[in-house]
């Protein structure tokens, strides 16, 4: 695994957590403007997920760090990411599995995930690095993601 250091989010949270993985898939985007990246490729992704929240779960975690890399690797890892037809749409250009919609997608399926939890904790960001020189960094809107 890559060893990286992240940027931060400011919170105000007892608690913050950062689960680093990695999957293997491959994508295309389908825009004359993606030049090559119109080819089906494939890419090593290193993604690090950023949660944060004030109360533990029964068992004292603010999330297990199984189940967050369960919810992408399982999803995503040997895949054609275009293929999953949930996340990535191509009839709509904000769905191309670009580095910047992957990210997004992660950070909508933790979050989904975190918003079942009775403790109520938040993914502040996802850091997703597709190449050794290339990564994109999401984080919501505080606003869309209520932790002010």
């Amino acid at each position: 695994m890559l060893q990286q250091v992240y940027p931060s989010v400011p919170h105000d949270y007892h608690y913050e957590l950062n689960k680093d993985f990695q999957f293997d898939a491959a994508h295309f985007v389908p825009s004359e403007a993606a030049g090559k990246c119109q080819r089906i490729h494939g890419h090593t992704y290193y993604a690090n997920v950023t949660v944060a929240g004030d109360e533990l779960d029964q068992s004292g975690f603010l999330v297990n760090f199984a189940a967050i890399k369960g919810l992408i690797h399982g999803r995503f890892d040997h895949t054609l990411l275009n293929d999953d037809a949930e996340s990535f749409d191509a009839a709509h250009p904000d769905r191309f599995p670009t580095t910047e919609v992957v990210a997004r997608t992660i950070w909508e399926l933790v979050q989904r995930y975190l918003d079942g939890m009775p403790n109520k904790p938040v993914c502040l960001q996802v850091y997703l690095r597709e190449t050794p020189t290339s990564y994109c960094i999401y984080r919501p809107k505080r606003k869309a993601a209520s932790y002010e």
